[in-house]
């Protein structure tokens, strides 16, 4: 597969290209690429991610995003130097956390591939992704009250959903970092691999997920995350409209075609 690597555009802070899949749809890799600043975020980096992002959700021929780093950094975290002479009206004004709101409007999943630091902004754009697949050397952590601020871009609200309110109130108040099995014991990490493993490992999901009818993922990972939003009979009825409309789907007659016949089903992802 990475004999076929075809670039998604040409960006300054990220490498970017997607990976075919003579199995199903093509799988989209982003690596963060800023090794002076150990892959810090700044406005920019998030804006080129977000970038690539949208094309895939509109590109019918990939199914799946895998964001990741270096083996050393992740993302150490937000770039300081965009934000230390900033005054809270310029934050405001300059409205640093939109590109990270549209994150949540992505439709089609992406992986967070995790080695080395995921620090502060690193780790709210790991949380951000859909699954967290992480090497064992991996170190997650919230410092920012090391700064005399807050995570800003939905650490407080993702790690405690994820993690609890008794971890996430250790590892924001304290700043401390955690390693990567210890946040798959505590269940932000859905798998957690050798150092030398881990984008093996997601490259493997991310080509799993891309073999499967698109649509069909985008509206379970749809209600998935609707679950956090809504009570659970909000949740189940929005569920049950998304099971009903995947019955207009051609992909599920050949699902279910494929079943009653016994052979491997063609998705036209339609």
């Amino acid at each position: 597969m990475e004999n076929n690597k075809n670039q998604t555009g040409v960006y300054k802070n990220i490498n970017s290209y997607y990976i075919d899949n003579p199995d199903g749809l093509s799988v989209c890799i982003i690596e963060i690429n800023r090794p002076e600043v150990k892959n810090a975020l700044n406005t920019e980096t998030m804006t080129e991610i977000m970038d690539v992002l949208e094309q895939v959700d509109n590109d019918d021929s990939t199914g799946c995003t895998v964001i990741t780093g270096s083996r050393e950094a992740f993302s150490a975290g937000a770039d300081i130097k965009e934000m230390a002479e900033a005054g809270a009206i310029d934050i405001y004004l300059k409205d640093r956390f939109a590109v990270w709101d549209k994150l949540r409007k992505i439709k089609k999943p992406f992986i967070a591939a995790v080695s080395g630091y995921a620090l502060g902004g690193g780790c709210e754009l790991a949380m951000a992704c859909d699954l967290i697949i992480a090497s064992e050397s991996a170190k997650f952590g919230q410092p920012e009250i090391n700064l005399a601020v807050i995570p800003g871009a939905g650490g407080t609200q993702r790690l405690t959903r994820a993690v609890g309110k008794g971890k996430a109130m250790e590892m924001i108040l304290t700043g401390k970092m955690f390693s990567g099995k210890e946040m798959f014991d505590a269940g932000l990490v859905s798998v957690l691999t050798r150092e030398d493993e881990y984008m093996n490992e997601a490259l493997k999901t991310a080509i799993e997920i891309s073999n499967k009818p698109s649509i069909a993922v985008q509206l379970a990972k749809e209600s998935i995350l609707k679950s956090f939003e809504l009570s659970l009979n909000e949740g189940i009825e929005f569920e049950r409209k998304n099971f009903y409309l995947l019955f207009a789907s051609e992909d599920k007659f050949e699902g279910m075609k494929a079943f009653i016949e016994k052979r491997k089903p063609v998705w036209k992802h339609k």
